[in-house]
């Protein structure tokens, strides 16, 4: 694996080696001394979720407060996305700046996000099957999404806004500056 870091801090690319012949392929997706010894630090991860999405579905961008803040683990097993990380740390230096990184069933990259970013994507071939990894159980209470078209974000989606399809929880999110909670 290669853990490659991004333009904001704690934002990790990881590269898997693809080992494949006629008959398929393998990949490690999860390897816990590698991934913490990248990371300088332990993650516990507690729970897997998946989801399934058509195309033009967005889904974000989405963080819970603490003390049920989230580590994530991302990636795409179909399709491809559109991933981004938002920033929210009040008083970091890229607070406000956002990461977009492709991820998708051939590149077999992931994303980790750790706490204190929101999180969204969209799906951009027909459909995706998105997997991901949590340190911290959901917390309806402490669930909180920032506006996907803020414009202080200038968050390109590579979709037109026409073609998106959204949750009506997700149309309805506050613009980042409008924020009192954050990190």
């Amino acid at each position: 694996m290669k853990f490659i870091s991004q333009s904001i801090p704690g934002l990790i690319l990881i590269e898997p080696k693809i080992y494949g012949d006629e008959r398929g392929y393998f990949i490690e997706t999860f390897r816990k001394d590698l991934f913490e010894k990248a990371l300088g630090y332990k993650v516990n991860f507690i729970q897997d979720n998946e989801s399934r999405s058509v195309k033009g579905v967005l889904r974000g961008l989405h963080y819970q407060i603490p003390p049920f803040e989230q580590n994530k683990l991302v990636r795409v097993i179909q399709g491809s996305i559109l991933d981004i990380a938002v920033d929210i740390r009040k008083d970091s230096a890229t607070f406000g700046r956002h990461v977009a990184i492709e991820l998708n069933e051939d590149n077999k990259c992931q994303l980790f996000i750790p706490r204190g970013f929101a999180h969204g994507f969209v799906v951009i071939s027909d459909y995706s099957i998105f997997s991901y990894k949590v340190d911290n159980y959901y917390s309806p209470s402490n669930e909180r999404g920032i506006a996907f078209d803020d414009e202080q974000l200038a968050i390109d989606w590579t979709l037109s806004i026409k073609d998106l399809k959204l949750s009506i929880k997700d149309q309805n999110h506050p613009n980042l500056a409008d924020k009192t909670l954050l990190f």
